[in-house]
């Protein structure tokens, strides 16, 4: 699954440095994530950074957009062109 900022976002700007896909951007009130570049971190970390960053735990999955693991590392591979 792709993960998403909720409401809860209070703009602190740390998660969207940390992202390796450049999914996450500045939305009109709160940062957003682009799912078509989410990969939850797979392929580059064990786990999500934005998530492991985010002082208000405000990422979670996203259920509108699921993807098992191995979407997860084609989506990876589609991004950087990558063999992992």
């Amino acid at each position: 699954m792709s993960l998403k900022i909720t409401q809860d976002c209070i703009n602190c700007d740390v998660c969207e440095p940390e992202c390796p896909n450049q999914a996450i951007f500045q939305g009109i009130e709160i940062y957003q994530i682009d799912p078509s570049r989410c990969t939850e971190c797979v392929g580059h970390f064990e786990q999500p950074q934005c998530v492991e960053i985010c002082p208000v735990n405000c990422i979670p999955l996203d259920p509108d957009h699921a993807e098992t693991p191995e979407q997860l590392r084609d989506k990876y591979r589609r991004l950087t062109g990558g063999s992992s």
